[in-house]
């Protein structure tokens, strides 16, 4: 695994409408490390950055979500991995704010690979942001398959 200590990696979501498809352009022809994955969804080392494909269907679906530990994750979103205690110090003076939140600040997987503060809300264009935080930054592209 890459140290990443002195680095601050970026999470990028996107829709993809095959996994397989999919997982092999990034794996095989970019290099990328899979990470954790569902059965409709796959995370990438995308050069030191968390890059999630996220299943849609061709239908052109303008407003997708995909179950991720209990919550309605909008496919399309991106966002940035901050440090722990930011992370929180951000999530509360975002809750004083009013901001309307798509999903409220909480941690998920928790005790499991993985384990990551998140919250998700939506800028004033409509595009939906993630912020997350990982209390050991080590797993942030730890290898775990939903099951």
């Amino acid at each position: 695994m890459r140290d990443i200590s002195g680095m601050h990696p970026f999470h990028l979501a996107f829709p993809v409408y095959d996994i397989g498809l999919t997982r092999a352009f990034y794996v095989d022809v970019l290099g990328c490390e899979v990470g954790r994955e569902g059965t409709r969804w796959i995370d990438f080392n995308f050069f030191g950055h968390q890059l999630t494909a996220h299943l849609t269907s061709t239908d052109g679906e303008s407003s997708t979500t995909n179950d991720v530990d209990g919550d309605k994750v909008p496919t399309r979103h991106f966002g940035a991995i901050l440090p722990w205690e930011s992370w929180h110090e951000l999530a509360e003076r975002l809750k004083t704010m009013d901001l309307s939140f798509r999903i409220l600040p909480r941690t998920r997987f928790v005790g499991e690979v993985g384990e990551q503060a998140t919250m998700f809300f939506d800028d004033p264009s409509g595009n939906t942001l993630e912020l997350k935080s990982f209390k050991d930054p080590g797993q942030i592209f730890a290898r775990w398959v939903e099951k």
